[in-house]
C-alpha cells in the first residue's frame, strides 16, 4: 500500500512536518509494509515555506527589520529549474504577528519592511518568480513598507518621507519612485490569497483583520483611512485600482504589488500544490491521510486538507482525516471523499493534554482510525 501523508499544521502544537511524522508513525503500526510518503501541505498562509522546503526548495535565513523595527532572522527559500530561480517568501517570517505585542500603538506602527528585504534578497539571488505566502502578519500598511525596502519613498505635504506603518499612510500625498528597484518590473509575483476582502471599507483589511493585531476602534478608523488614501495615491502614480477582492489580505499587502508589478492573486492551496508537485504524489497514492488542528466549517471552504481531499476524491483515492478537533459532520466530510475521521480529543484525556502531547495522540488516533476503517 502506498500512503500519502499530507497534513497541514496543527496550529499551536505541531508543524505540518511534525504532524506528518506522527501520522506516519501511527499508520506504520497498522500497515508496517506500507510505503508512507510524508508530504506537508499548506494553503498559502503560514506553513507555505515549510511545505516548499519539504518539497526540495533550499532554505535561506536573512537578518531583517521586524514588524516594529526590532531585528530578527527570517527564512525564505529558492529553487533553480533550467537556469530559472523561483523564490518563496512568507509575510509571517519577516513581519509576523508572533514578533509583535498586539497593542493599538503597535498596530499603527507595524510594517512590512522586512518582507521587502526578503524580496530584495530573492532578486539578488536571481529570482524571476516570487511566490508570496500571506498569513499571520502584524501590519496593516498596504505593502508600503515592503516597497520602501525596495526603494519607494512615500512623501507627505512637506516633501518628507512618512514614518513606517499603516498609521502614517493617511499623510502620504505623493510617491518618489526614482529609487524603486527596476528588477521588480521583470519579476513575476504570485500572491497566495484565500480571502476576498477588499483593501478598505467595512470588509477591508483594517475593519476585519486589524483588531486581531491589537487595533482599537480609533486605530481601525485611522488604518482604514490610511489604506483608502494609499489606494488613491497608488492610482494616481500607476493608474491602477488596487481596491479589488483579495487586496485586503495580510493588512493589504497585495495592494502595492498590484500597483507596481504584474502581480497575480491566486488561490493558496492550488498555488502551493503546483509548487510542491502534489499532483505527482497523488498519482502514486492508494490512500491519503490528511488533517489539521481544527477541522471546522471554514475548512470546508477550501482550506488545504479539504482541498486535498477533493483532489484525491476526483482521482478515486480514499481519504482519512485526523485532526485535533472536528467540528463538522461525517456527512460533510463524506461529500469530500473522506471515508473515516478521528480527532485527538477522542483519545486524549483533556484538550490541554491533546495540545501538550499532540504527536503522541496523533499517532495513536491514526492507528485507531486505520484499524476501524
Amino acid at each position: 500500500m502506498r500512503i500519502l501523508i499530507a497534513p497541514d499544521k496543527f496550529k499551536g502544537s505541531l508543524t505540518a512536518a511534525e504532524a506528518a511524522a506522527a501520522i506516519a508513525e501511527g499508520a506504520l503500526r497498522v500497515y508496517p509494509d506500507a510505503v508512507a510518503t510524508q508530504f506537508p501541505i499548506a494553503d498559502g498562509g503560514e506553513g507555505t515555506l515549510e511545505a516548499a522546503v519539504a518539497a526540495g526548495y533550499e532554505e535561506h535565513i536573512n537578518a531583517v527589520v521586524g514588524p516594529i523595527l526590532a531585528p530578527l532572522g527570517a527564512a525564505w527559500a529558492t529553487r533553480k529549474d533550467d537556469g530559472n530561480v523561483a523564490a518563496v517568501i512568507e509575510t509571517a517570517q519577516a513581519s509576523g504577528l508572533a514578533d509583535m505585542e498586539p497593542t493599538p500603538a503597535n498596530a499603527l506602527r507595524a510594517h512590512s519592511y522586512g518582507c521587502g528585504q526578503l524580496i530584495a534578497a530573492a532578486l539578488d539571488a536571481g529570482a524571476t518568480e516570487i511566490v508570496l505566502g500571506l498569513g499571520g502578519s502584524a501590519m496593516t500598511d498596504g505593502g508600503s513598507g515592503a516597497l520602501r525596502a525596495l526603494g519607494l519613498k512615500p512623501l507627505d505635504s512637506a516633501g518628507n518621507v512618512v514614518p513606517l506603518g499603516g498609521g502614517s499612510l493617511a499623510d502620504v500625498v505623493a510617491l518618489d519612485t526614482s529609487g524603486l528597484d527596476p528588477r521588480l518590473a521583470a519579476t513575476t509575483f504570485r500572491i497566495a490569497v484565500d480571502v476576498r476582502n477588499p483593501l478598505y471599507g467595512n470588509l477591508g483589511a483594517a475593519h476585519v483583520f486589524a483588531p486581531q493585531k491589537g487595533a482599537d476602534p480609533d486605530a481601525v478608523e485611522l488604518l482604514d483611512a490610511g489604506l483608502r488614501n494609499w489606494a488613491s495615491v497608488l492610482r494616481t502614480a500607476t493608474g491602477r485600482d488596487v481596491n479589488v477582492p483579495g487586496a485586503g489580505a495580510a493588512g493589504g499587502f497585495p495592494a502595492s504589488f498590484l500597483a507596481f508589478t504584474d502581480a497575480t492573486l491566486e488561490g493558496g492551496f492550488a498555488l502551493v500544490a503546483g509548487l510542491t508537485g502534489l499532483a505527482a504524489q497523488l498519482s502514486e497514492a492508494d490512500l491519503v491521510i490528511t488533517g489539521e488542528g481544527s477541522l471546522d466549517s471554514q475548512s470546508l471552504t477550501g482550506k488545504a486538507p479539504i482541498a486535498l481531499a477533493d483532489a484525491a476524491r476526483d482521482r478515486g483515492i480514499p481519504v482519512i482525516v485526523v485532526a485535533g478537533r472536528i467540528l463538522v459532520t461525517p456527512e460533510d466530510l463524506a461529500g469530500h471523499g473522506v471515508v473515516a475521521a478521528a480527532q485527538l480529543l477522542d483519545v486524549a484525556p483533556s484538550p490541554e493534554d491533546a495540545v501538550a502531547h499532540a504527536a503522541k495522540y496523533l499517532a495513536w488516533a491514526t492507528s485507531q482510525v486505520l484499524e476501524g476503517a
